[in-house]
């Protein structure tokens, strides 16, 4: 879907580079991770992929078409949710719909879309009425209203209640099922987990690193297993790990396991979280 080759861009009162060189693609169909610190470019690529900064140097190809021959029409096929929902406050939730709908050929069913979001029921109300939480489910159903082919996702789910970010999640990931494609950035790590087919880790305006979540997990992480298992004193459990490449002839791991009451066992996986900062080496601030 994406072809990115060796983009570097300098924002005009800049001294230095913001973005240095970045090369990556986005296949049809997938979730596609941007991941990375506050400042090292993540936004910056975002905008120059959907037109809104076009003097970068180097290559970007949409459908093996060079982006910078694609006139208006590219709008009618991608949708934009950004972390601050941008909305005509003034106005109510329907009326802000239906005034971005008529900048569309394709429509989608946004009745259906806000009844799934849990706000149709308030689409009379003007917008400055509207909880932040509403604010962001309407910023997404602005996104998707005019059924496009790619997504552009900043922070979808930030600061949403688990029951919302979970249905949102949802229709993400149906969107990806119908043959859509995502590019999503957020700082939540778990929603990353849940959603991404492969990520993008940034820093410093450059790509450190692109896989799946499971084989950075994999790459990253220790090949153990930690058993935890009772002492036989009611206040204490004890734990020991073992390897997990040689756990198949470990007598002593057979032993404890018939012998003893098991009161947790889990590999040694890393999580999304710690990959980040070693990656970045920079702690994540949600």
């Amino acid at each position: 879907m994406f072809q990115v080759r060796d983009v570097t861009y300098r924002y005009p009162r800049n001294r230095k580079d913001t973005i240095k060189g970045i090369s990556f693609d986005i296949r049809q169909g997938e979730i596609f991770g941007l991941l990375g610190p506050s400042g090292v470019g993540k936004s910056t690529t975002q905008k120059i992929m959907v037109k809104l900064l076009t003097d970068y140097q180097g290559e970007i190809y949409y459908r093996n078409k060079e982006l910078k021959n694609f006139d208006k029409q590219y709008y009618q096929e991608i949708g934009v949710g950004f972390e601050v929902p941008v909305h005509f406050s003034k106005l109510t939730a329907d009326e802000n719909i239906h005034f971005f709908k008529k900048l569309y050929r394709n429509q989608a069913n946004t009745d259906a879309m806000m009844q799934r979001l849990g706000i149709y029921e308030a689409k009379k109300k003007k917008v400055d009425e509207f909880s932040k939480g509403m604010k962001i489910r309407l910023n997404f159903v602005r996104a998707v209203l005019n059924n496009p082919a790619v997504l552009f996702l900043d922070e979808p789910t930030i600061g949403l209640d688990p029951a919302n970010a979970r249905t949102l999640k949802t229709m993400i990931k149906e969107f990806r099922s119908y043959g859509g494609t995502v590019l999503l950035s957020t700082h939540l790590m778990s929603d990353v987990d849940e959603l991404c087919d492969r990520v993008a880790f940034m820093a410093d305006g450059r790509i450190a690193e692109i896989d799946t979540p499971q084989n950075l997990k994999m790459k990253y992480g220790e090949r153990k297993v930690e058993v935890e298992y009772d002492t036989g004193n009611e206040e204490a459990t004890s734990k020991v790990s073992f390897d997990l490449d040689t756990i198949n002839r470990n007598e002593d791991f057979f032993k404890l396991v018939r012998n003893k009451k098991i009161i947790t066992m889990h590999s040694k996986e890393t999580t999304l979280d710690d990959i980040f900062i070693k990656i970045t080496g920079v702690e994540k601030h949600d």
